[in-house]
């Protein structure tokens, strides 16, 4: 109980809180997009199931997460599966609503929700932890904290995405962009990124302006195919 009055805990809870803030909203847009293509009336079991995923991956990841960020490759790996993520999320966006509208199936939307939570837990993970710095009090709020922001966020995006269409591309163009980061963030990419930080930033817009463009070309391929 003296360690919950400290300033040490304060400071680190309000780095999780201010951490899970940031990152869950990239797990949010993912899950939002995903829920979007399926009817109204399962969108908010798809919500609740993905974001539930996030929180026990985060939950699974927690003590091997910096293991893993250390193989050579799995960024890689990773990061080119949020940008297909990203196109395929985008090309599956319809401009039909009501009757005209195509639904996904649910299956489809969670398996792309576990396959992007499951590569962006991963940094999520390692920045909760290092400001835990080895408190386990601290670590468990942290997960605890993440549960309501992905929910929130989730469905705030979906109203938003039926809102604001432009919205939907601007969230595939965020897969994209922690997709380029994934990528150059490898291990073996490590000291190229040490002597050229700009790649950092290079990396995540090529990677959102790849999503983007690859994904409206699909959208439009599709969208010829059907008229024909």
């Amino acid at each position: 109980m003296e360690y919950l009055q400290t300033a040490d805990f304060w400071i680190g809870l309000l780095k999780i809180v201010w951490i899970n803030i940031i990152l869950s909203g990239d797990n949010a847009v993912v899950i939002a997009m995903a829920a979007r293509s399926l009817p109204p009336h399962q969108q908010r079991t798809a919500v609740l199931f993905g974001s539930g995923a996030a929180v026990v991956l985060r939950i699974a990841l927690t003590v091997v997460a910096a293991k893993l960020l250390a193989l050579p490759y799995l960024q890689i790996v990773g990061g080119l599966l949020l940008l297909w993520i990203g196109t395929q999320l985008l090309s599956e966006e319809e401009d039909g609503e009501g009757e005209d509208k195509e639904y996904g199936s649910m299956m489809a939307a969670v398996r792309t929700i576990l396959l992007a939570d499951l590569v962006m837990s991963l940094d999520n993970v390692i920045a909760v932890a290092a400001a835990a710095q080895g408190s386990m009090v601290l670590l468990i709020l942290g997960l605890a904290i993440s549960i309501p922001l992905v929910i929130f966020g989730s469905t705030l995006m979906i109203k938003l995405m039926e809102r604001f269409p432009i919205i939907v591309m601007l969230g595939a163009a965020l897969i994209g962009w922690v997709g380029g980061e994934t990528i150059v963030s490898d291990t073996i990419l490590r000291a190229v990124l040490a002597a050229n930080p700009w790649l950092h930033y290079a990396a995540a817009v090529a990677g959102a302006v790849f999503v983007v463009a690859v994904g409206r070309w699909l959208q439009l391929q599709k969208r010829a195919r059907t008229q024909h």
